[in-house]
């Protein structure tokens, strides 16, 4: 390993093999279920079990992590022969992960660049997978960071779930929004908005909410080429539905792509709880 490196989180929902693929290093969240510590992933904190906790009343958390943390992955890769880090994490507007970076990187015996995507889940994704491409062409580590944080602006992030309560004990949105939100038992429909979770819609059923998240993530691609993921917990078939939907009506601008398609991470699903089906729409850069 030589030159620049890129590193995400686990909330950026990159599928194993395309980080392998990119030589994408991804530093997993906690997740807190019960009084045990789990890290993010297949062998520790994964969507069941989060979605199994939360249904049973078990209290769920989560994690950044520590400065020190961050500091020891970027040490391993400079003794790895890393002479620069690209480090783009999700919001710092919901979490310290990005502020763990910032910290370590001052420490870091390499220059680190730390970039805050202000996006949470696979749009954190596309704007890594967009650093990545940029260094494997040759391209500098300012460059790279450029082009992280133009796909991160210009991707669309939307969601809706059953309930804004999980939403509301993570301190990710106001009790009086959660309590408006839920009245009449609506389904919000939910975005990402200068880093934050915003309500955009309301709407009286899971179906009519799955069809107007379609309309959204069809309005937002525009008529360039898109990258287009959908993500789930505990609830695989509409998510099924939407993709086929998606997949079907940006045939051309997906030039062939297929969309990813699976269930949310640990870190994130612990915040939206069971039901919660998302759609992230990233223009693909020139």
């Amino acid at each position: 390993m030589r030159g620049t490196v890129i590193i995400t989180d686990s909330t950026a929902s990159l599928p194993p093999q395309v980080a392998e693929q990119h030589g994408i290093v991804v530093v997993p969240l906690q997740v807190v279920i019960g009084a045990k510590v789990y890290d993010e992933g297949p062998d520790g904190a994964t969507p069941e079990l989060v979605a199994e906790a939360l249904r049973e009343f078990v209290p769920v958390s989560t994690s950044r992590p520590a400065p020190a943390a961050m500091l020891e992955v970027y040490e391993r890769l400079a003794v790895e022969g890393a002479e620069e880090i690209i480090s783009i994490h999700l919001s710092g507007e919901m979490s310290g992960t990005f502020e763990s970076a910032q910290l370590a990187a001052r420490q870091a015996g390499v220059p680190v660049h730390a970039v805050d995507s202000r996006q949470v889940g696979a749009a954190t994704g596309y704007a890594a997978l967009s650093a990545a491409e940029v260094v494997a062409a040759g391209g500098s580590a300012a460059e790279a960071v450029a082009a992280a944080r133009r796909r991160a602006e210009s991707a669309t992030s939307l969601f809706y779930v059953d309930t804004l309560e999980y939403l509301r004990r993570g301190g990710r949105i106001g009790a009086a929004a959660a309590i408006l939100g839920g009245a009449l038992s609506v389904k919000p429909l939910l975005g990402i908005v200068d880093g934050k979770v915003a309500q955009l819609e309301r709407v009286r059923t899971g179906q009519k909410a799955l069809a107007r998240l379609e309309e959204l993530a069809v309005e937002s691609a525009g008529e360039g080429p898109v990258d287009v993921s959908v993500s789930h917990l505990a609830n695989a078939e509409k998510a099924d539905q939407l993709t086929e939907r998606l997949t079907e009506r940006l045939a051309d601008q997906l030039d062939g792509r297929e969309p990813w398609c699976g269930e949310l991470g640990a870190v994130l699903g612990a915040h939206v709880g069971p039901g919660m089906v998302a759609v992230t729409v990233a223009p693909r850069q020139e």
